[in-house]
């Protein structure tokens, strides 16, 4: 004989609408520009009154505007790296990969960093690329640190070799770093 649990389900199931309306309407009033108009000292309430107000100055268009261009440039550059040289565990600078001391990483390194730059050129003097900039410059150091620590003249010494694992790593993540780094700018952040 088989036992059947009918009454919890039933209680769950209304509850399950419920909840999804209830996030559905804080996830509507939180992302409103009239949810608090005075302000309150929060980033985030800072941030919808910065934006009410260059709505009306035509600013954000043009924010809006410059972070896709940025984004459009940057990306043109990390699918070329990406289809060159791959991305992530597909990296020749992957912890894992076996050509991580070779010249392979060391072109890579060298490629992910000229992307990095470029970046960093575009949003210079620029406000809502915290991230990407951020981004850019860890890669840019990472890149530059594979490079001086001889990473790509397969070193003999064991914790030479330990030292390399970092900034490959960083390196070997460096193109989608950037992607999410740029989708951020979109957003000012």
């Amino acid at each position: 004989m088989t036992k059947t649990r009918r009454g919890p389900i039933r209680a769950a199931v209304p509850l399950i609408p419920a909840a999804a309306l209830a996030a559905l309407a804080a996830l509507v009033t939180g992302c409103s520009a009239d949810a608090d108009r005075d302000g309150d000292g929060r980033p985030e309430s800072a941030g919808r009154a910065a934006l009410a107000a260059d709505a009306g100055t035509g600013a954000t268009p043009d924010k809006a505007r410059i972070a896709e261009n940025v984004k459009s440039a940057l990306e043109v550059r990390i699918s070329t790296g990406e289809g060159r040289f791959g991305s992530g565990t597909h990296s020749p600078c992957a912890s894992s990969s076996p050509k991580v001391f070779t010249e392979e990483c060391g072109e890579a390194a060298d490629y992910t960093r000229e992307a990095a730059r470029f970046a960093l050129d575009e949003i210079d003097g620029r406000s809502g690329f915290a991230t990407l900039g951020t981004t850019a410059r860890k890669l840019d150091k990472a890149a530059a640190t594979y490079r001086d620590l001889g990473c790509a003249k397969n070193p003999a010494a064991a914790d030479a070799r330990k030292a390399c694992l970092d900034p490959a790593a960083v390196v070997a993540q460096g193109f989608s770093d950037l992607r999410d780094g740029a989708n951020l700018g979109l957003a000012g952040k």
